[in-house]
């Protein structure tokens, strides 16, 4: 398993890494870092809108899944049927938004297998690994601007990366908010739909806290390439995110 992973994804992303730190001036590790993070998540694009599609869909039948678990609260088999009926109907699923997540992890993974063989300064590049037509450069300089180094933690980079987290979980709950007022102000069919917060919301406002904290934790810890990666990876995220929302309101408006 480990020879497969290596193969489909830490080599493809170390050329991808070697050729853009040939090809791009300064030739800094940081730029083609930040560069592999970017075509990375430009080939995502797809599955990412469909992730924040999903993710909406999900929140719109929170009304009505509250509704069937207060119907059919005595029998979690009636109740788990009509919920799944749901899903079909509205052609989604809870984890049908998880794939980039995980997509996220795997290339998390692979740029620590990566950065994890680098010690020094100058860092010699691993031949073996590059396909035939990506120039060796012999030695490269794992820093980003010949400033900070990409294979210890940096403090500077993890705070960065929490700070893109916790903006990134901000608008996604400013967003939910906004959703939740117009849901209000439509009056519901439904006179019995509960009115408290259920546990998944709650946590969801939790998670505006814990995300950026657990991001913290991790850039502290781990290289300080890993935290370029997932910093430029939510700042990718913020900019979709902020273009899909106020694209979809252009054409409301229109």
């Amino acid at each position: 398993m480990g020879s497969l992973f290596n193969t489909f994804v830490v080599n493809p992303l170390y050329n991808i890494l070697i050729a853009a730190y040939e090809f791009i001036p300064p030739h800094d590790f940081g730029i083609a870092i930040i560069v592999a993070t970017i075509l990375i998540k430009l080939a995502m694009l797809h599955l990412s809108k469909k992730q924040i599609e999903s993710q909406k869909k999900m929140q719109e039948l929170q009304p009505k899944i509250k509704k069937i678990q207060k119907e059919h609260k005595d029998d979690k088999e009636k109740q788990t049927k009509e919920i799944l009926a749901l899903y079909k109907k509205h052609n989604t699923t809870p984890v049908s938004g998880c794939l980039p997540l995980i997509i996220q992890m795997i290339v998390f993974i692979a740029f620590y297998r990566i950065l994890f063989g680098m010690k020094g300064a100058e860092v010699i590049v691993d031949s073996a690994r590059l396909y035939p037509f990506i120039h060796n450069p012999g030695t490269m300089t794992p820093t980003l601007l010949g400033i900070i180094d990409l294979h210890t933690p940096s403090p500077l980079l993890a705070v960065l990366a929490a700070a893109g987290q916790y903006l990134q979980m901000k608008m996604m709950m400013a967003q939910r908010s906004k959703d939740t007022s117009a849901e209000k102000k439509t009056p519901s069919k439904d006179a019995d739909a509960p009115a408290i917060q259920d546990f998944a919301e709650i946590m969801t406002k939790q998670m505006v806290y814990i995300a950026p904290v657990m991001t913290l934790l991790i850039g502290f810890t781990f290289p300080g390439g890993l935290a370029l990666y997932w910093f430029v990876s939510t700042l990718f995220m913020i900019v979709q995110q902020y273009y899909l929302t106020h694209t979809k309101k252009s054409v409301k408006a229109s």
